[in-house]
Parts: C-alpha cells; structure tokens; sequence
C-alpha cells in the first residue's frame, strides 16, 4: 500500500469485506437468474414458432398420395446449375409427426431417410 492510503481509507479497502457478501448472495440468485433464462427462451422460441407459422403454407399428404422429393435434401444426383431440382414420384407409406414422411418407390421398396 502507498502510505497515504493507511491513513485515509478509500473505497476500495472498505468494500473488500462486502466482496465475500456480495459472492455469496450471486450464487444464491444463480438459480432464480438460470430459471428466468429458460422462462426468456421458451417464450422466444415460441413468439419465432408463430412467425414462422403464419408464413408457412401448411400442405398435409396421407398414405398412399404420390410425392416428389427435393434433390437437396436427399443427395442422389450431384449439385449443379443443370441438375434436376425434384425427383420422384414416391409414394407415401407413412405419415410420422410434423410434416415427415415415409416414402418409398413406386415398387414398394422404402427410401431410407426420409
């Protein structure tokens, strides 16, 4: 310490003993603070749901309703400036939860990863 500061006490040697309160109670509140996040981000999640809901055109198939599929998603052929952007058709075989599907060929063979 610089003698003038043993003299004269300044505010950073008064606030040391406060330091260890101060620690103590932040981890106290960790917990309330860790539950406010999550409260924050479901309600986030939630308001870009409806967003991106009110936007989406909604189209439902049922089984045995004749599908193409996106060439991106699936891989088969190269990317490229000429490469088709749909192949198919597929049949439904399946109707799994939101929006997904199980497809296979016109023969009946299931496509994997659909």
């Amino acid at each position: 310490m610089i003698p003038t500061e043993i003299g004269v006490p300044f505010a950073r040697m008064l606030t040391d003993n406060d330091n260890e309160k101060e620690l103590q109670m932040n981890l106290d509140l960790l917990e309330e603070r860790r539950e406010l996040v999550l409260i924050h981000e479901h309600n986030y999640k939630c308001q870009l749901q409806k967003y991106y809901d009110s936007r989406v055109k909604k189209c439902n198939f049922n089984v045995e309703d004749f599908v193409f599929r996106n060439n991106e998603s699936s891989g088969q052929e190269p990317p490229g400036k000429l490469a088709p952007t749909w192949e198919g058709p597929y049949k439904v075989k399946e109707v799994l939860s939101r929006g997904a599907y199980k497809l296979e060929k016109l023969d009946g063979t299931e496509i994997p990863r659909t």
